[in-house]
Order: C-alpha cells, then structure tokens, then sequence
C-alpha cells in the first residue's frame, strides 16, 4: 500500500465514522510499518487470512507489552476481513443469507446469555473473532494472554475507529484463520455493500484487543440492543478508555522523531 491510500484510511470520513485519536492513528502507523512480527513480540504465528493464501498472520504485542495485542501480516500487511454470521439470526436483513458456513452459535453463547440474550446478533453486535481452537495446528487462546471473552476490540478500518467485542472463536472448519468480523463490524466499516459472501480483501484491517477484566463491559453494555448504532454507543465510552493508553507510557520508546516525521507525512 502507498503512502497515499495509507492517509486515505486514516483521514477519510464516511457515516459511521468515530474520529481516530491520534495516537490511534499513530499505533496504526507504527504496527503496519514496522515490518513482520516475530521474536517475543510474536504470541504466534502461521496463520491464514485467506483459505488459500500463506500462513504468514499471527497475533502480536509489539508495542502493547502484557496489555494485549494486534493481529498483523508479513511486512507491511495488516489482516483483511471476513464475515462472520454467527449466532442469533431472529432480525436482520437477509444478508447473512449468502454465508455457506454459518453456525447457529458463537462461542460465548453462554456467556453472554447471563445480559439477557439468547446470543450475540451478526446484525447488531460489532463483535471480532479472535482465536483459533479446531482440530489444527497451530491454535492460540486469547485467554492465555489475559484477553477476556466479550472484551473490548478497537478496529481501524476504512478511516474509521469502531469498537466491537471478542464474540466468537475461529473453529474446526479446516484451517487456521484469523480476520474475521461481524457483518455489524464490517458494515460500519465498509458499508451496506458487505454481506455473508462479501467481505473486504485488502489487508489494511488492525484489530486490537485489549487485556484485564476492566476491557469487559459487562452489564454496562446494552446487549439487548436493537441496533448497531445503539449497542456502539453503548460502549464507547469504555472503547475511548482504553484506546487512551496506546503508546502513551504502555512501552517506553513508542514516541520517536521517527513516528513524528511519518504522522506528518500522512497528515494524522
């Protein structure tokens, strides 16, 4: 990607947009443009983000220290997004309809049933799959590393910064995959365009999960929301919290000439 559809993502506006802080915008710069992850700062690696393509994706920490982590790509690849239509399918607008595998649960159905629904809605809840637990190597549980299911998720996208939660798990439906969201997630992204058939292929997508009990909503989430829009809104203010302590004093050295030079290079 070139430095000018890099200012696109991070400048444009478009209806559901949040404002991107800057220090988001500048995570986002940094996480895309230091390379590939590896080293301690890979939790692991050797996963796809496409069916057929490498496995060069994996879940990194790199400049989040023991707070959580990122999903990221080989080089200067973020990870795409795919639609998942999980969970209850009651309302909606049919385009969960074109989807060839979806399943009647996510994987927190139980969890969240505790808030007064029978499951996490595609339609309304803006939720990220994050983990990998099918019959296939290699696997990777958020919860080793301190992420907590229905946590919040930050999603830099088209321009945009959307908060979403942890939903569902990538299961044994054949291979390892990881850039994967709600049709919710992925029309507040890119639009009523995107479907259970249609997702966005470009790998510019950065999900970041945070660790701790305090990045989980709970009850202060409106569950039984009847809209994105409402459910959003509903944990913004706890989405706002936490995107406030990246790269400001989570890892000493974030802040650099280097990152000043390429924020204003980009215009963020």
């Amino acid at each position: 990607m070139g430095e000018a559809s890099l200012s696109l993502i991070l400048s444009s506006k478009a209806a559901f947009a949040r404002d991107i802080p800057s220090n988001v915008a500048a995570f986002y710069v940094h996480a895309k443009n230091a390379g590939t992850c590896s080293g301690s700062d890979l939790l692991q690696g050797g996963f796809h983000d496409t069916d057929d393509g490498p496995t060069s994706y994996g879940y990194c920490n790199r400049y989040m220290g023991d707070t959580g982590f990122y999903l990221k790509g080989p080089n200067k690849e973020l990870v795409n997004m795919d639609i998942d239509c999980d969970g209850e399918q009651t309302s909606g607008d049919g385009r969960c309809g074109s989807s060839e595998d979806t399943q009647g649960q996510t994987a927190f159905q139980e969890e969240v049933s505790q808030y007064g629904i029978s499951d996490l809605n595609a339609y309304i809840h803006p939720y990220v799959v994050l983990g990998n637990e099918g019959n296939y190597d290699p696997t990777f549980d958020p919860r080793e590393h301190g992420v907590e299911p229905l946590s919040i998720v930050a999603v830099v996208c088209n321009g945009k910064l959307v908060y979403g939660i942890w939903g569902d798990t990538n299961g044994d439906d054949g291979k390892p995959l990881v850039g994967e969201a709600s049709l919710a997630t992925a029309t507040a992204c890119f639009g009523e365009e995107m479907n259970g058939d249609n997702g966005h292929d470009e790998k510019d997508v950065l999900y970041i999960a945070f660790s701790g009990k305090e990045a989980v909503p709970g009850d202060k989430a409106k569950w039984d929301a009847e809209s994105y829009d409402e459910f959003e809104e509903s944990i913004a203010e706890l989405g706002d919290k936490l995107v406030a302590g990246l790269g400001k004093g989570m890892v000493s050295g974030f802040h650099s000439n280097a990152t000043s030079a390429r924020m204003r290079r980009f215009h963020v």
